[in-house]
């Protein structure tokens, strides 16, 4: 009775904990089911007790073939103990795997006798049903002894098959680890199957940017794949193979990174990266991209600085004659007592003129110093070769931002190209955003509007009269300022013949403020007179652009006709000192032949020669007033037009009586195009009168350098960002054009100077001969046989030139022509690539 109920009691336990874990095991759905179920059980335990006993028999006599089956599971698991017992000897030479082992090792252990637990509760459960009555109590002990030695025997039996699968798996985990470790016990199949999985791994890096996925799935991607390809990357060869592709993929990835290295250190070696980045985001592509062109002026100016400094200016200080050698290398007995006042020396003259600054310090020695370095043939060669690659740098910018131009034909989808392609992703200001937003809805409005008011007869007759009014204004504006210019010139010489210092400072730097006011004012007037015409934003802007082109380029080449004329009125002067010097030196020998003929010669102090007025230096000083004056005009506009025009509107809008930033006068705005076209011109000037200053590059690197810390400081702090945004996609190709516009214009008065104007008979490296070009004629004869100078004479006859510019109009035109008509033809491909369906 004892035992029996010992028996019961533990069957009752593991009914319990039986139940408990089918419970958890189920869905929540079905707990209630499970329950019904319980007590339906408790219910027919005394009902079916007869029926149990019948089970029973049939239980017996299906026992033998369970003892069967029970002893071939036995014989396996013996079978696969032994196997896991080798496997365990293999396991401890691996040292690194035994942690890993272990866990899952205790793991599996748990989880068999948990399961193992469960299936013996079930039994037992089984064995309650099958084992009810009282009167076969001794057999049921006898069958409960057999039945739980079996119920061991199976959880012993499920025990082995548990432990020989995750021995199993163990081991395939060791194989993998051991593959991982050992590449030569992989099979070809094997190491191929790796190699397509690492190549595919590899593609799916380079092509994860353009799927379309979240960027956390990306990630998860890019790390996981990355850690595939180290992984396993290294074990595609064999043995001694092995080990070279596994130093040729270490040394990839090194060269990769240092590319990577490379590539960002050159990037933060670009000057004023960051500060246009940061303008880019705040602003907008459209005004960044002035900076970029400032930036890529200040490089070409380098360039042009370091071959004057070094092949022009180094050799005549370091190898010719020193100052107060010879006449022109000698500031004048008259101007020596105020050579050195800042009055002077702030209109470049005094010891500024009489220095390498300027043309007329230069000798005109064919060669000088100790390495017989041809000044007069250098300093040709330079001035024609700064033009040169001008030219060469600014026609190959061009020709690469065509390509970077903008691909969209502007009249067909005109409403998908703005939907699709008006967007600056470059703006990182919530601001600028805002105001792109409102740029792009405006645009669709006057996109809207514009082909509705095409439909429309507005009054034609007052449209035409307000611009023909309006272009009438212009160039009354444009001949006034001319004109201007022109008298101011005029009357400027007559200062010079009466002496700078008996005139006060606005009279002596009278033209250049002129020019730099005009260059300020005017293209305000021109925008209140664009008001007048209606044309479309767009148009207007072209429309200005093109009038303040047309105002700087007038104004300049007014100040260089009046230059032309100063010019002849030297040369006439020249002329008169040059036979004064002739009498001058006559009555000088006269007289000391007289006196004693034994005698030494008289030393006259080169101060006290008389000397030419060198037209040469007196346009060299004008472009260099020029330059400076406007530079000084430019930032005086930016501190008091911005600067104190900010702090006004921030500081008295709390106390004015109406929206200081909404209304009058408000924040500025940064004008891009007059920047730009002023720093094109800029460069003009620089280009027109580098020939008779050396000095002009420096001041020009020196001018950009503070312009562009200055100007990037002014427009962080001091402006706000356009209402009307617009892309920089086409705006550097013309910036490219307007600047070889201007190279070729102000060329054109250099090579006419060169070619027709005799130079100064007693200054500068051409003195002496009659055309400044003599100096390649004299080259040629002296120093290249005679045979080469036969033929460059023959190369230069108008006879052979004049025929090679005919053929080469004609390439052009040839080439143009194709061009147009590839044109042409691509845009009918477009179109019926838009008809096909």
């Amino acid at each position: 009775h004892s035992i029996n109920v010992s028996f019961s009691t533990v069957e009752e336990n593991e009914d319990s904990t039986f139940h408990k874990e089918h419970e958890r095991e189920r869905p929540r759905g079905k707990r209630r089911n499970g329950e019904r179920e319980k007590k339906k059980r408790g219910n027919g335990r005394r009902k079916g007790a007869s029926k149990e006993a019948g089970e029973g028999e049939e239980e017996m006599q299906v026992r033998p073939e369970k003892r069967e089956r029970g002893k071939r599971r036995r014989a396996k698991n013996d079978q696969e103990a032994k196997g896991r017992e080798r496997d365990e000897e293999e396991q401890t030479k691996i040292k690194s795997a035994k942690t890993t082992k272990t866990r899952k090792k205790e793991k599996s252990r748990k989880t068999e006798e948990e399961e193992g637990e469960g299936e013996s509760e079930e039994r037992n459960t089984k064995r309650k049903k099958k084992h009810g009555s009282a009167k076969k109590e001794e057999k049921e002990e006898d069958g409960g002894k057999r039945t739980v030695k079996e119920k061991a025997q199976d959880v012993k039996k499920k025990k082995h098959k548990k432990t020989s699968e995750e021995s199993s798996e163990d081991n395939e985990e060791e194989d993998n680890e051991e593959k991982e470790v050992r590449p030569e016990s992989l099979s070809p199949e094997e190491l191929e199957k790796l190699k397509e999985a690492v190549d595919e791994r590899k593609k799916l890096i380079q092509g994860l940017r353009g799927k379309p996925w979240p960027m956390k799935k990306k990630l998860v991607t890019l790390r996981e794949s990355q850690e595939f390809v180290e992984k396993y990357e290294g074990a595609l060869g064999k043995g001694k193979g092995r080990k070279l592709y596994a130093y040729k993929v270490m040394m990839t990835k090194k060269w990769m990174k240092f590319q990577r290295d490379f590539e960002n250190f050159k990037t933060a070696c670009i000057p004023w990266e960051m500060k246009i980045k940061e303008i880019e985001s705040h602003f907008g592509s459209s005004v960044a991209s002035y900076f970029i062109f400032l930036r890529w002026m200040y490089g070409i100016n380098m360039i042009l600085f370091g071959l004057t400094f070094g092949l022009v200016m180094v050799p005549e200080a370091l190898m010719g004659r020193p100052y107060g050698s010879i006449p022109r290398k000698t500031v004048p007995r008259a101007e020596e007592a105020s050579a050195m006042d800042f009055a002077v020396l702030w209109d470049w003259g005094g010891y500024a003129q009489y220095s390498v600054l300027f043309y007329g310090y230069y000798n005109s020695q064919r060669a000088i110093g100790w390495l017989k370095f041809r000044m007069p043939l250098s300093y040709f060669l330079v001035g024609v070769g700064t033009v040169a690659y001008s030219y060469m740098v600014v026609i190959r910018t061009m020709a690469r931002n065509a390509n970077e131009s903008g691909v969209g034909d502007d009249n067909s989808f005109n409403f998908s190209w703005k939907m699709f392609t008006s967007w600056d992703y470059l703006i990182g200001n919530p601001e600028t955003a805002d105001n792109k937003f409102a740029s792009i809805t405006t645009s669709f409005k006057e996109a809207i509007l514009e082909e509705q008011e095409s439909r429309k007869d507005d009054n034609i007759h007052l449209t035409r009269f307000l611009r023909v009014l309006a272009n009438f204004l212009v160039l009354c504006c444009l001949a006034g300022s001319g004109y201007l210019i022109y008298f101011v010139v005029r009357r400027s010489q007559k200062f010079a013949l009466d002496g700078l210092e008996n005139h006060t400072w606005w009279e002596r730097n009278e033209v250049n403020m002129v020019m730099s006011l005009l260059g300020m004012f005017c293209p305000m007037l021109f925008d209140v007179i664009s008001t007048l015409e209606n044309y479309h934003p767009r148009v207007a802007l072209q429309w200005q652009l093109g009038r303040i082109f047309a105002l700087f380029l007038g104004n300049l080449y007014t100040f260089i006709i009046a230059l032309m004329d100063e010019i002849n009125l030297k040369r006439e002067e020249e002329k008169i000192i040059k036979f004064n010097i002739t009498m001058w030196e006559a009555s000088l020998y006269n007289s000391t032949v007289s006196e004693n003929s034994t005698a030494p010669p008289v030393t006259i102090h080169p101060a006290d020669v008389p000397r030419g007025p060198c037209w040469e230096t007196m346009v060299g000083q004008e472009f260099v007033r020029l330059i400076i004056s406007d530079t000084m005009t430019t930032y005086i506009t930016l501190l008091i037009g911005d600067f104190l025009r900010a702090v006004l509107v921030r500081f008295l809008n709390y106390c004015w009586c109406w929206d200081l930033e909404a209304g009058f006068p408000s924040y500025s705005e940064f004008d891009v195009s007059g920047n730009v076209l002023g720093l094109i011109f800029n460069q003009g000037m620089i280009w027109m009168g580098a020939f008779y200053a050396p000095c002009l590059p420096a001041l020009n690197v020196l001018r950009l350098h503070v312009s562009m810390y200055l100007q990037c400081w002014a427009v962080m702090c001091c402006n706000v960002p356009q209402e009307r945004v617009f892309k920089a996609s086409g705006s550097n190709n013309f910036y490219m054009a307007m600047l070889l516009v201007i190279l070729f214009l102000s060329t054109l008065p250099a090579i006419y100077t060169i070619v027709t104007i005799p130079p100064s008979f007693d200054c500068g490296p051409f003195s002496g001969k009659k055309r400044m070009f003599d100096v390649i004629h004299e080259t040629l004869e002296s120093d290249f046989p005679a045979w080469f100078s036969k033929v460059f004479s023959y190369a230069s006859n108008p006879g052979l030139v004049l025929p090679f510019i005919l053929l080469m109009v004609l390439a052009i035109y040839y080439l143009q022509s194709t061009s147009k008509s590839y044109k042409e033809a691509n845009v009918e491909l477009k179109k019926k690539l838009q008809t096909v369906k």
